[in-house]
């Protein structure tokens, strides 16, 4: 229903105008003045002011001005009536200062109310028009945070905000990730809270919307006692108007329910669909991504060794964590090998992110075990380790430090090819080696060496770049907080190698970290 105020100071006309909108379906608000029409537009929710121009405390083209100006009431529709200013200037005058229609008398009931339903047509076909832009341009927003999101969790809470936003009604929004524990996440207005629910709920209210098993997107109006008898802890308010979308046969399905009075319009229901279209490609996305990162994982980590030698008088702990966000494996390694009288202690990193990186990393790390077991000194075989790089992956560069130890005297020689040099701690200072040497894979295959002795309690630590590269900071100054941090090494390596690792939190990059420490006894 229309809600008229209609200003005017002569009550007769005021009357007679009044009379003729409600015999249309109007519900009329009467002003006398543009003051008392200013309080009734605060008070009333007022969908057309029919304004005389004549008012006895303002100019009504002045009213209609400030009306098409001010924020809350520039959308008003206003229609200018007089039986003074009834020239063809004024009329021109009205139009020009924001007026939508200008009639003067004597008017025709007839053609006055005819003139209200076309401004009043003229308006609503706008307003439907700017609130479809408005909900489509929340559709794309949330389309691409829902893209964006890194969690299943996340993505859920970005959809049930967005949904509240556009339609703004309660949502509901179901999803089953590849853990099989069904996550609900519902949007009331106040932001976005989660519940868990069966797994099978979502693969119900796939019957409900009538699409079963098969892939593709339906939407559907289910009943507010059906509903419950779905979901009897639900806080549903009426009947559900609900979008189910499944990309794949073998996957489970989303669905998007939403408070059926904000999804009344076929426009409305196309945006639901839109909508559980975006989340299920986005749910794909992320569970694709997900599947095949911890393939990745589970690949990077085989090619890692399986165990580790005992080193009578020494204790080792090593660790390797995997890049946060990155899917594929990467060419971080590390290799414990016992050749009788010494230990042959590496660590590397090959360049790049992707299976044929991890394909040269395993590649290396065989042929590092077969030349040491053939006996060469560890500057022999990182030289043949570069002609392998140089003959079979010349596209591919590699950094490797290799330490020889002697355990029973502690005596350890280093060579080093570009990578970074190993830290050494003892009596609570720690010192980096000389570090040096150029890249596997070039031309030159320069290695830097360094004879030292690991004293009974010393601790040598070996890493690759991951752990201390970060942009915008120099890596000297995270090789100085590495150094500090590892000044104070505790009982247990395994805790010392955790504290280190966090003190650095999430990385962009692989970390291999070797821990080793000679004992006091």
């Amino acid at each position: 229903m229309t809600q008229t105020l209609v200003v005017d100071d002569n009550h007769t006309k005021r009357y007679i105008i009044g009379s003729w909108l409600r015999r249309a379906g109007h519900t009329v608000v009467e002003a006398a003045s543009a003051a008392e029409a200013w309080r009734r537009l605060t008070d009333h929710a007022i969908d057309l002011v029919v304004l005389d121009v004549r008012l006895p405390d303002m100019s009504g083209i002045d009213v209609c001005e400030q009306i098409k100006t001010a924020p809350d009431t520039r959308s008003l529709p206003v229609i200018h009536i007089s039986a003074q200013a009834v020239d063809v200037e004024d009329r021109t005058q009205g139009l020009r200062r924001g007026a939508d229609a200008y009639m003067t008398d004597p008017i025709d009931p007839g053609e006055f109310i005819a003139t209200v339903e076309a401004v009043l047509r003229y308006y609503q076909a706008r307003r439907a028009a700017e609130r479809m832009a408005a909900r489509m341009a929340e559709l794309t927003r949330t389309s691409l945070a829902i893209n964006a999101a890194t969690s299943f969790e996340d993505m859920a809470a970005v959809a049930a905000r967005g949904a509240f936003a556009i339609f703004g009604v309660p949502v509901g929004v179901f999803v089953l990730p590849p853990d099989d524990r069904g996550r609900r996440t519902i949007d009331f207005g106040v932001g976005p809270w989660h519940r868990g629910c069966p797994p099978e709920t979502t693969a119900r209210l796939a019957e409900v919307a009538s699409l079963g098993d098969e892939p593709g997107t339906e939407v559907a109006v289910v009943p507010e006692d059906e509903w419950l008898k779905l979901l009897p802890d639900s806080m549903s308010q009426g009947d559900i108007t609900l979008v189910v979308s499944r990309l794949k046969h073998d996957r489970p399905p989303i669905a998007v329910g939403v408070t059926a009075r904000g999804a009344r319009t076929e426009d409305d229901v196309n945006l639901l669909r839109q909508l559980g279209q975006a989340v299920a490609l986005a749910m794909e996305a992320l569970r694709s991504y997900t599947e095949e990162h911890s393939i990745s994982l589970t690949l990077q980590r085989s090619l890692l060794p399986a165990s580790l030698p005992a080193i009578p008088g020494w204790s080792l702990a090593v660790r390797y964590e995997p890049a946060g966000d990155q899917a594929e494996v990467g060419g971080d390694f590390y290799e414990v090998l016992d050749c009788g009288e010494r230990v042959l202690v590496a660590i590397g990193d090959v360049q790049g992110h992707s299976l044929h990186a991890a394909t040269v990393m395993a590649e290396i790390r065989h042929a590092l075990r077969a030349f040491a077991v053939e006996g060469h000194d560890s500057v022999t075989i990182l030289r043949l380790l570069n002609d392998v790089m140089e003959r079979y992956h010349d596209e591919q560069t590699a950094t490797m430090c290799l330490m020889t130890l002697d355990p029973r005297s502690g005596a350890a020689h280093v060579a080093n090819a570009g990578h970074l040099p190993p830290l050494h701690v003892h009596g609570g200072r720690a010192r980096y080696g000389g570090g040096g040497g150029v890249l596997l894979g070039f031309p030159a295959g320069g290695v830097a060496v360094e004879e030292m002795l690991v004293p009974p309690g010393g601790v040598v630590v070996l890493l690759t770049d991951g752990l201390i590269e970060d942009r915008g900071i120099p890596l000297t100054d995270n090789m100085e907080r590495l150094r500090l941090v590892a000044a104070d090494v505790e009982d247990e390596l395994e805790r010392f190698g955790d504290r280190v690792i966090a003190e650095f939190g999430p990385r962009e990059d692989d970390v291999a970290l070797v821990v080793l420490r000679r004992d006091t006894g």
